[in-house]
């Protein structure tokens, strides 16, 4: 009674993995490679002294060549892991950018 189970679930499961394995049919290209979105602060640097709005923001993000811009006011409390396609804006209490950097 437990053999056909047992066979059947084995055929299922070599199945599943072998669909898992397969590559580009030949003459095929593979994929292109993804386009870099890593984060470079420098060209944002137009920002320090300036006040954080909306505006600001986007541009400094696409000066940057970053995915996500986020803000850091004093106090607030942030993750810590680096994201190499994310811009920081450190803010001052007035809401002034003092500081550009990636992660």
């Amino acid at each position: 009674m437990r053999l056909p189970i047992l066979t059947s679930f084995a055929t299922t499961a070599a199945l599943l993995v072998s669909a898992c394995g397969s590559s580009p049919a030949t003459g095929q290209a593979a994929d292109p490679a993804p386009v870099s979105s890593r984060c470079n602060a420098a060209p944002a640097q137009f920002a320090v002294g300036r006040n954080a709005d909306a505006a600001l923001e986007n541009e400094a993000r696409t000066r940057a060549g970053a995915k996500a811009v986020r803000v850091l006011r004093p106090n607030q409390v942030v993750t810590m892991e680096f994201n190499a396609e994310r811009l920081n804006l450190t803010v001052d209490d007035a809401g002034r950018v003092t500081r550009v950097s990636c992660g």
